[in-house]
């Protein structure tokens, strides 16, 4: 909705003050006027403040959303930037009785971490109202704590990806996979013989390998299990993990489908494999999510010409879509923070963001039509099609000791079964205790 022009409002006054020459009725005429000024835009002279990590080409992107935002309510948005670390910025504003109006927490754990301390603001019905139009179930629980809605996701990366080098798959005569079977008895196997590692892996960054388990366990367990593990409530030795592992140790446990075998991989850091794919033209791919596309453009290449990606194949009958992102809250309860987070929620925030590059909208009423380029275009169908599947990163869901930490829990018993991709019981044992203690915390 927009202010009455110029002319219009000239005329309104004018035929308020015509209809009378009382002093006294003037003012009625300068209230109708504001009450009309004040239905056009509902929000004018509200202040919001708005809190999230994103800087630079990010920040710039989400600043025209809050722009879009401004021009239909009248409200004045201002954005601060917490920097990596969220919980260090928010932690003495909120101890301190100032938070931001509306914060974007990196991971859905602190949806609970901040509702424990009283710190969030149910999501108003008109909030919830878009969460239930355009989104699964399954994001609207991941934004609850103690059945009560607090949070909803604004933003995705999409991690279920392969990014491949093209002249490499050429030379070898190497195709995209359609299974896990495809890709280790296949593609991966045809590069091998012709030469080229098969994958960069980046794991001294062990996070990237709680992606790969992530995807593997989600399409060979089935989402139901996954949600079960993501919450611990079946054991790491599960039958159901040996599994997945088992798949994994199918790389793992050959040292030509890795650059530098296990040992290159574990001293090895994101985003140097996507360097050593193509940049360096060592390597033929990398398991990793959507923004290895910056890291591919710094190494001299162009997506969607060297640079390609194939979905994550299925190891089982799920087609896994994992997600990370990003989750809104409300944290002063005003009636401009809840308008901005309704806003960011619903279809029409959601297509003024997917047209900025460095976006993804897990709204699944935002068409991929929006979006600026052929890839983001792909992923966009993806995430849509896969529908009630799709699910969050497991690491980000557990407690930070367990599923987040270098040199700690899951990242460290990956990298360990990476050195010895045998020891599949041993392992599972591991992680089994280390969960054992962090979930009971």
């Amino acid at each position: 909705m927009r202010k009455l022009p110029p002319v219009l409002a000239v005329l309104a006054l004018a035929a308020a003050a015509c209809s009378s020459n009382s002093a006294s009725d003037t003012p009625a005429a300068d209230g109708s006027a504001s009450a009309t000024a004040a239905a056009a835009k509902p929000l004018a002279g509200v202040a919001i403040e708005i809190a999230a990590k994103w800087t630079g080409d990010e920040q710039a992107s989400f600043e025209k959303v809050l722009r879009a935002f401004e021009e239909k309510t009248g409200a004045k948005v201002t954005y601060a930037s917490t920097g990596e670390d969220t919980g260090a910025y928010l932690g003495p504003r909120i101890q301190g009785g100032n938070p931001p109006d509306v914060a974007i927490l990196p991971q859905p754990g602190l949806v609970q971490q901040y509702a424990d301390q009283n710190a969030l603001k149910p999501l108003s019905s008109e909030v919830l109202a878009q969460i239930d139009q355009n989104y699964t179930p399954y994001w609207k629980e991941l934004g609850s704590a103690s059945g009560q809605v607090y949070g909803v996701l604004v933003k995705a990366a999409h991690k279920s990806l392969i990014w491949y080098r093209q002249g490499a798959f050429d030379d070898a005569g190497a195709q995209e996979a359609a299974s896990w079977d495809d890709l280790i008895g296949k593609t991966a196997q045809t590069l091998a013989d012709s030469g080229t590692a098969p994958f960069a892996l980046c794991a001294a960054s062990g996070w990237t390998l709680t992606d790969l388990f992530e995807n593997v366990y989600l399409s060979s367990a089935g989402p139901e299990n996954y949600d079960k593990l993501a919450k611990h409530e079946i054991p790491w030795t599960d039958p159901s993990v040996t599994t997945a592992l088992e798949k994994i140790a199918q790389i793992f446990g050959k040292k030509d489908f890795m650059l530098g075998g296990s040992s290159g991989a574990l001293q090895t850091d994101f985003p140097t494999c996507v360097t050593q794919v193509y940049g360096q033209k060592k390597a033929a791919m990398v398991i990793e999510a959507d923004f290895v596309a910056a890291s591919v453009g710094q190494s001299g290449a162009k997506v969607g010409e060297e640079a390609k990606i194939m979905p994550f194949p299925k190891a089982g009958d799920t087609e896994p879509v994992v997600l990370g992102g990003d989750v809104g809250v409300v944290m002063k309860d005003s009636k401009g923070a809840q308008a901005l987070l309704e806003f960011l929620a619903s279809k029409e925030g959601g297509e003024v963001w997917a047209k900025e590059p460095g976006y993804l909208s897990p709204n699944r009423n935002v068409s991929p039509d929006n979006y600026p380029t052929e890839l983001t275009k792909k992923l966009a169908q993806t995430i849509i099609s896969a529908g009630e599947a799709v699910r969050y990163d497991m690491s980000d869901l557990a407690p930070s000791a367990f599923g987040g930490t270098d040199g700690k829990g899951e990242w460290k018993h990956l990298q360990d079964f990476l050195r010895d991709p045998k020891d599949i019981k041993g392992i599972q044992e591991k992680l089994e205790a280390d969960a054992a203690k962090a979930y009971t915390k």
